[in-house]
């Protein structure tokens, strides 16, 4: 079983293998940012009404200061000089607390979003509300960090998860309850203003910054509009803007974006030692190496006797006699020989021939790494 499992990894790799010898090249959209064009996260604190039960207690007492905030904003006072009202807390008994909640709202501004757009919102509890199921957000400003309002959010929550509780304390969950989203929850009521085009030049942020990867694509820039592009430095690439592109800053985006780069693969193999995943990609290579990997197990197992008085009428007792059995044995330790692999199917096929499962298999490329053999990053998480 464990080989047949190693196999199908394997078998997988080799996939990605051939998959990856085709060099496909990638669109300057997927590996380039225009400088200039980005997102901008917002947040604000709000309330979810409506829940039934299932939100924060009395303990909470920011939760407590934000109904008696809304309420107040509507025209409605609250009396806390009421015997047995804390000052600054409102009187529990004019109304049922734990059908509110206490919640953060965060959302993501795009670029170039304007008044009156429509945007995506998440809401999650900072309090001890058990569920959000069924939640009302009431209206929320959302923030940037300049502390000036750029959206407002309210709607429906929509909750993944559950939480059931019976009386007796059986509880039972499913996902999360205690977040949830709006979709298209938040206006945008201000612009962030965005400027990508500086004295002619554009400027193109790598997602993953590399010298080749900056060299080709000012290659590429350059093949489509000539001397238009360099490379300053592995992080970016300042593009200047074609005199037949002007007063058309956009369409010179848009071409810009669609033109296609060979990306660069980096040789990785990565590790999950929680699920036993390894996946390999990019240019791996292993060089000829021998391998003796062996298990080692110990059985400890406890078989407790029990002595009794042999007459019917003594005055014994009986006596628990504990008694252990240790047992070691070793697994197979055959030395195999791996011939060199000079491409990502290559080593999986090599790999295969140790017929280890991929949690044994996981120390081996740790090992081989460590010897040299493997060129490639091995990173475990």
């Amino acid at each position: 079983m464990r080989r047949r499992t190693f196999l199908l990894c394997c078998g997988l790799l080799a996939i990605v293998a051939a998959w990856a010898q085709t060099a496909r090249a990638d669109k300057l959209r997927d590996m380039a940012d225009v400088a200039g064009a980005r997102d901008n996260q917002l947040t604000g604190f709000g309330i979810v009404t409506g829940l039934g039960g299932t939100g924060d207690d009395i303990t909470v007492p920011f939760a407590q200061q934000a109904v008696l905030s809304m309420l107040r904003r509507l025209g409605l006072q609250i009396d806390t000089s009421q015997p047995g009202a804390v000052q600054g807390q409102i009187d529990l008994a004019q109304f049922r607390l734990r059908n509110v909640a206490a919640v953060t709202v965060t959302a993501t501004l795009p670029p170039f979003a304007k008044a009156g757009t429509r945007i995506d919102i998440t809401v999650s509890s900072i309090g001890n509300a058990r569920s959000l199921s069924g939640g009302v957000l009431v209206q929320t400003l959302l923030k940037g960090p300049d502390q000036r309002t750029y959206a407002v959010a309210q709607g429906n929550l929509v909750v993944g998860g559950f939480d059931a509780k019976g009386t007796s304390g059986t509880t039972l969950r499913s996902g999360i309850s205690t977040t949830g989203r709006v979709p298209e929850g938040a206006l945008v009521e201000r612009e962030v203003p965005a400027s990508i085009l500086t004295d002619g030049v554009l400027r193109l942020a790598l997602r993953t910054p590399g010298f080749t990867v900056a060299s080709r694509i000012a290659d590429a820039v350059n093949q489509k509009f000539a001397g238009a592009a360099t490379a300053p430095d592995g992080g970016a690439v300042i593009v200047r803007l074609p005199n037949d592109y002007a007063s058309r800053v956009v369409d010179f985006v848009a071409a810009l974006e669609d033109i296609e780069v060979v990306p660069v693969r980096s040789a990785r193999v990565v590790i999950n030692e929680r699920t036993g995943t390894i996946v390999a990609g990019g240019d791996v290579r292993l060089s000829p190496v021998a391998v003796v990997h062996g298990t080692l197990t110990i059985l400890v197992k406890e078989t407790p006797t029990v002595s009794q008085p042999t007459g019917p009428f003594t005055q014994g007792t009986t006596v628990v006699t504990p008694r252990t059995e240790i047992d070691a044995s070793e697994g197979n330790r055959t030395m195999v020989y791996v011939p060199a692999a000079p491409t990502l199917a290559d080593v999986a096929s090599a790999l295969s021939t140790l017929g280890l499962a991929p949690r044994e298999m996981a120390s081996v490329l740790q090992a081989l790494r460590g010897a040299g053999a493997l060129e490639a990053e091995v990173v475990v998480e």
